[in-house]
């Protein structure tokens, strides 16, 4: 009975250790992305480069339309159009062969009208961290205008922080995908793991330099 007991005690505790890690974790990143983010594009202040956060076409799981793939295009369109970035780096996964994140993300930004010229893709946006760090190391990006959905720019511009990047969120207009918030938690813990054990991006490489 006393073991049954302090197994008990040893699981309780150890999930109110979580949900204690998981909510500060959470309120470190709101906090540090408060008065960054903007959702009216008059408001936002001008910066010269903009990064568009990676993510699929389509859903995995039905093979739909992605409504956040869709939403980041309209918003980065707006951006370019509205004269408050000047560049734009699309940063995603391209692991596979058949999956290009950045190159689809192109292709649809110059459908809308974007200027492919003032676009350029980075391949190896494996994960937001890896995006920002190449942003600075790859990049030399110290300044950025994050295009995502407002949770996902709140993370971006925390891991800009710790950069030593100065970064505003644009937050794409949002969507209801099952699973995808408490995703977004484990996701906010594991930045913190990220820095504690000291993480480097899976790939780095030459310095790539845009225009002034």
């Amino acid at each position: 009975m006393k073991k049954k007991k302090l197994i008990l005690w040893a699981l309780s505790g150890l999930m109110l250790l979580s949900v204690l890690v998981i909510y500060v974790c959470d309120a470190l990143i709101k906090e540090t992305a408060r008065g960054r983010l903007y959702s009216d594009i008059n408001s936002i202040p001008y910066t010269r480069v903009g990064l568009l956060l990676g993510t699929g076409k389509y859903t995995k799981r039905s093979g739909e339309l992605n409504a956040y793939y869709i939403r980041r295009i309209k918003a980065a369109t707006s951006l370019m159009e509205a004269g408050k970035i000047k560049y734009l780096v699309i940063s995603g996964d391209n692991s596979r062969k058949d999956y290009n994140e950045p190159e689809m993300m192109r292709e649809d930004l110059v459908k809308a009208g974007v200027d492919s010229t003032r676009i350029y893709l980075d391949y190896a946006g494996f994960r937001t961290f890896d995006s920002m760090v190449r942003l600075k190391k790859i990049f030399g990006q110290d300044s950025v205008t994050i295009i995502s959905q407002l949770f996902h720019n709140e993370r971006a511009i925390y891991i800009a922080s710790k950069e030593g990047i100065i970064a505003n969120g644009f937050n794409a207009e949002d969507a209801v995908v099952e699973g995808v918030m408490a995703r977004e938690k484990l996701a906010r813990v594991k930045v913190f793991v990220d820095y504690l054990m000291a993480k480097e991006p899976r790939f780095l490489g030459e310095k790539i330099n845009l225009p002034d």
